[in-house]
């Protein structure tokens, strides 16, 4: 006698199969939503005035700081892997309470921004525009009564972007959250003539504790305090939208949301109001905690990666700026 429970009836048929589409990969990457390629990334490099040959950061393998003799060679692999932009940050040889290196014209960010642009100028140049690792006490900007005074710091800054641009970067990435920075410098670009140089602001960066290994790579940590006095409240969304408002308004061709992974609702929101491209920042910390677990066997770092890099496009960012670009790059050629 047949059981009532394998009858076939109406009532065990799924009404929609959305299961069809999942079936084989190829039909997966058919209507695959969001879509990976090197072209999404931009990838940070780290230029070391004072080594002869690269040197890993222990707590972010497979990153280095450069001496100038390597930077040709690493980006004609990173123009190799089709990754169209770079983020250049610099180790100065000296610093000071000013972080009067930042703007020599003869910085190791200069330096570096002339031998990119001279070795493969196709890519394009993006520069860090902070002083925190220039200065002795490793803070963001001039100090004054035991703070960080802005607008003391804003006219470093202008020198700071002018000095890049001086050198061929395409485009300034002010970092260091003062109040009026992307209009200063704006204004001193204009002023010298490079009205074509970008802006790319870190408008909504976040005090996060997600920057521990960077702070070892750039060795930037501050030997007193914090920064949260001048780096953004990491409960905060409503006023992450004004300081990108503020940016905007005051010349930001670019606006960055820093970190990217615990901020993703951020980044979502910004990309609904604006129209300026959104980039986001995937960090040290977000870096070294999947390369971490993958050592450990805990999880598979390729999958991880590719998901994470995934979720930040996906919540809306127009780029990423990761440390996994050049590995990204390889595998998404594999797939």
């Amino acid at each position: 006698m047949k059981s009532e429970l394998f009858e076939t009836t109406d009532e065990f048929h799924a009404a929609e199969r959305p299961r069809r589409l999942r079936r084989l990969q190829a039909l997966r990457r058919l209507i695959q939503e969001t879509r990976l390629s090197p072209s999404d990334f931009m990838y940070p490099i780290f230029v070391d005035r004072r080594v002869t040959k690269r040197q890993e950061i222990e707590s972010m393998p497979g990153i280095y700081r450069l001496p100038l003799s390597d930077v040709e060679e690493e980006v004609a692999e990173i123009s190799g892997l089709k990754i169209p932009a770079v983020l250049v940050f610099g180790l100065p040889s000296h610093k000071d309470a000013t972080g009067s290196e930042s703007y020599s014209s003869d910085g190791v960010v200069q330096q570096a921004i002339r031998t990119i642009k001279t070795a493969s100028p196709e890519l394009v140049v993006a520069s860090d525009v902070c002083l925190c690792q220039y200065t002795d006490h490793g803070h963001c900007g001039v100090i004054r009564g035991g703070t960080v005074a802005n607008d003391e710091t804003l006219r470093i800054l202008a020198r700071v972007a002018v000095s890049h641009a001086e050198a061929g970067a395409d485009m300034v990435g002010p970092s260091g959250m003062m109040d009026g920075q992307v209009k200063a410098i704006r204004a001193a670009l204009d002023g010298r003539g490079f009205t074509d140089t970008a802006i790319m602001s870190y408008s909504a960066k976040y005090s996060s504790s997600f920057y521990g290994p960077f702070r070892e790579a750039a060795e930037s940590s501050p030997l007193w305090g914090d920064r949260r006095s001048y780096q953004m409240d990491p409960p905060n969304r409503i006023e992450a939208m004004r300081e990108i408002a503020l940016d905007v308004k005051e010349g930001a061709d670019i606006a960055m949301v820093k970190p990217a992974l615990c901020y993703l609702d951020v980044i979502r929101e910004a990309r609904g109001k604006f129209d300026v491209p959104i980039g986001a920042y995937n960090v040290s910390g977000e870096y070294a905690m999947i390369k971490a677990a993958g050592q450990k066997g805990w999880l598979d770092e390729k999958r991880v990666a590719l998901e994470t890099l995934t979720a930040i496009k996906r919540a809306g960012a127009s780029f990423v700026i990761t440390y996994f670009a050049k590995e990204a790059a390889k595998w998404l050629q594999e797939v």
